[in-house]
């Protein structure tokens, strides 16, 4: 299929896609080389296809989605790739689109921020449809990723995004507004989370963060612009990316999304789940994203004896644990503590619903609260000896290592 990729209105590039796989078989005409997705290179004016066609790809569902399998049967689709051009590759975290030859549709028409989507396609990742043909594709589940059942909806006339848990304990839901309110306190930019249930099944909301005007870009993606470093960690070349752009508060913010994602013991704070919001049309780096997606914290997967275990826990990105990726933060000095007097009641509270206690278990509940409040007290204790001894992460920058301080309290 010949066809035009577009950034909002403006014309990127002519692409030829395979009708069969979905993938992008040859780029030809290069019309705004600024406006392609950021990291993909161009030498020679050249644009790498096969970048281009990872980025491309990366906006299908995964495959390992839970009922995705199922969904595709009901749609009569063979891969999730296919689903891409059925909605014109649009989402709601950014501007991008494609537009068939001869197809006579505009922007303003088809983007899923102004204009209504279908329902069909939520309907069959959940399971819940009564269709069995003439599905409206025109959705933008079909560029949604990670691995929880997710779905849009139009909610009193916001977009937003309802997403299950995972089995045995759903607790995601529940993580999300514990971590809400944890950022709330600590006024750390974020996005905020409510539940919601559905029979037995509890799902969490938030509205999206992105506008018509802006897009997020992933941290994965910003660290394409620059060839890394052997020399340099993840998060020196994070950072250094970030300034090459112009970013403005990248530091300030990764101390704070450390310091969050230590305190709810955080293990899936992955490369795409964290990024940078810029304008779509002027390219202006508008700063961090607001902090979403905490979900895969507090021991979501653990047993309640499990969750008991406050050293050597697994987290990404920087790091493979929180106790040696806390030492990247540069300052704790914007930290109220007694805000967090009432750590233990601020996770209750989000369990209080007598179905979640009955869901999640009461045991498990108190397991939760006893861990988060350990959990402050250390990071207070760290913060303290932080500040004596003013230890800052340029060497972890530079060096690929990070200041042993925990152990000097």
């Amino acid at each position: 299929m010949q066809c035009t990729l577009l950034h909002k209105r403006i014309a990127v590039a002519d692409i030829t896609l395979d009708d069969a796989t979905g993938t992008i078989q040859k780029i030809q005409k290069v019309y705004a080389p600024q406006h392609l997705p950021v990291g993909i290179s161009v030498r020679g004016g050249v644009v790498d296809r096969a970048s281009l066609n990872e980025w491309w790809t990366d906006r299908a569902i995964p495959a390992s989605r839970s009922g995705v399998r199922q969904a595709l049967e009901t749609l009569n689709v063979a891969d999730t790739k296919l689903l891409l051009t059925r909605c014109f590759g649009l989402s709601l975290s950014d501007q991008y689109w494609i537009r068939p030859e001869r197809a006579q549709i505009e922007w303003d028409d088809v983007n899923f921020f102004d204009n209504p989507f279908s329902d069909d396609i939520g309907d069959a990742l959940f399971g819940r449809t009564k269709k069995t043909d003439g599905f409206d594709f025109s959705s933008p589940d079909n560029t949604s990723d990670g691995c929880l059942k997710k779905r849009w909806k139009i909610i009193n006339g916001k977009r937003c995004l309802i997403k299950g848990g995972s089995n045995p304990f759903v607790q995601q839901p529940f993580n999300e507004v514990i971590a809400s309110e944890i950022m709330e306190r600590l006024n750390i930019p974020h996005v905020p989370y409510m539940v919601i249930w559905d029979g037995d099944e509890p799902y969490s909301v938030c509205e999206d963060f992105v506008t018509k005007d802006t897009e997020l870009v992933s941290a994965w993606r910003i660290m394409q612009t620059q060839k890394k470093s052997n020399s340099m960690s993840v998060y020196g070349h994070f950072v250094y990316c970030c300034k090459l752009l112009g970013a403005p508060d990248v530091v300030p913010m990764l101390d704070r999304m450390i310091v969050l994602d230590y305190i709810i013991a955080n293990e899936d704070r992955h490369l795409n789940n964290f990024g940078l919001l810029r304008n779509a049309e002027t390219l202006e780096w508008l700063g961090f994203a607001p902090i979403f997606d905490s979900g895969s914290s507090l021991g979501y997967d653990k047993l309640a004896s499990q969750i008991s275990v406050s050293s050597g826990i697994d987290c990404k990105p920087f790091k493979k644990h929180h106790d040696e990726q806390v030492k990247l933060v540069s300052d704790f000095g914007w930290i109220d503590f007694g805000k967090l007097s009432d750590i233990k009641d601020i996770v209750k509270s989000a369990f209080s619903a007598e179905r979640a206690k009955e869901r999640v278990g009461e045991k498990r509940i108190e397991a939760i609260a006893e861990s988060v409040a350990r959990r402050v007290e250390v990071l207070q204790s760290i913060a303290q000896s932080h500040a004596l001894i003013k230890l800052t992460t340029d060497d972890d920058v530079d060096k690929n290592i990070a200041a042993d301080y925990i152990h000097k309290q």
